[in-house]
C-alpha cells in the first residue's frame, strides 16, 4: 500500500482518458487533493482545469495553476500522450508535430516549471508516463516511439539532475493497456476492438493487456515514499511482453 499520501496534492495531465481516471481515483482514494487536465472538464477530479496541452503558454503556467488552486502541490503526474501510427513514409507534418508537442514538449515545460515549486515546498514526486516501445522501439510507430524514448531520456536526466532537490522523477513504461485511445486505433483500421484486443490479450504471458488501474498502481507506488530511493527509473509495466 502506498504511504504517507494522505493530505498531498497532485496535479493530472489527460485525467480524462482511460489511464488518467484510474490515476485520479487511486490518489484521491487515498487521500491525495487532484487537479485534473484536460480538453474538457473532468468531473472525477477535486479540481478541473480546461486546456489544451498544444498551447505552451498553458503548460508553461500549468504547474502553478494547479499549486495556486490546490493550496499546494507534491505531485505531477505526466500522463497525457498521443498515438499516431504507420510507416515513417507515411506520416504527416501534423503527426510528428501534434506528437511531439503533446508527448514530449508538454511534459517538458510542466516539469521545467514544476520542479522550482516541489523543490520549494521541501520535495515532491513527478511520474511521466512513458511506454515500452519508447525503451524498445516496435514497428510502424516511429513518431511514437520516438517521442516516447523522448520522455524516457528526460525522466532519467532530470531523476539524476533534481534528485538533490529532493524531487524524484521516474517514469512508467507500458505496453498495450485496454483504453478508448487503443480500441479507437483498431476501429479506424477497420478491426473489431474486442477481436483484436483478445488476439493482443494471448500475446500476453501473463494473459491479457493491462487494464488502467494495473498502470495507476505502478504510478500511485512511484509518487509514494514507498519508492524513496528511486529517481530517473524507468519502470516497466507489460505483463511479461516483449515488444517484439
Amino acid at each position: 500500500m502506498a504511504r504517507n499520501l494522505s493530505g498531498k496534492k497532485a496535479l493530472v495531465t489527460g485525467a480524462g482518458g482511460g489511464i488518467g481516471q484510474a490515476i485520479v481515483e487511486s490518489l484521491k482514494a487515498h487521500g491525495v487533493t487532484v487537479a485534473g487536465t484536460d480538453q474538457s472538464a473532468c468531473p472525477n477530479s477535486d479540481v478541473s482545469i480546461v486546456g489544451n496541452l498544444m498551447d505552451a503558454a498553458f503548460c508553461d503556467g500549468l504547474a502553478g495553476n494547479a499549486r495556486e488552486q490546490l493550496g499546494g502541490l507534491d505531485i505531477v503526474i505526466n500522463n497525457a500522450g498521443i498515438i499516431r501510427r504507420g510507416p515513417v513514409t507515411d506520416a504527416t507534418d501534423d503527426d510528428y508535430a501534434s506528437s511531439f508537442t503533446i508527448n514530449v514538449e508538454a511534459p517538458f515545460r510542466i516539469c521545467r516549471a514544476a520542479i522550482p515549486l516541489l523543490a520549494e515546498a521541501g520535495g515532491g514526486a513527478i511520474v511521466n508516463i512513458a511506454s515500452c516501445w519508447g525503451v524498445h522501439p516496435g514497428p510502424n510507430h516511429p513518431i511514437y516511439c520516438m517521442s516516447k524514448a523522448a520522455v524516457a531520456s528526460m525522466t532519467q536526466c532530470l531523476g539524476h539532475d533534481h534528485a538533490h532537490q529532493g524531487v524524484r522523477i521516474n517514469a512508467v513504461c507500458p505496453n498495450e493497456v485496454d483504453t478508448s485511445m487503443l480500441r479507437s486505433g483498431f476501429s479506424a483500421r477497420g478491426k473489431d476492438p474486442d477481436t483484436a484486443i483478445a488476439s493482443l490479450n494471448a500475446s500476453v504471458p501473463l494473459g491479457h493487456i493491462a487494464e488502467p488501474q494495473e498502470i495507476a498502481d505502478v504510478v500511485l507506488f512511484l509518487a509514494s515514499d514507498e519508492a524513496r530511493y528511486m529517481c530517473g527509473s524507468l519502470v516497466e509495466v507489460n505483463g511479461g511482453k516483449a515488444v517484439y
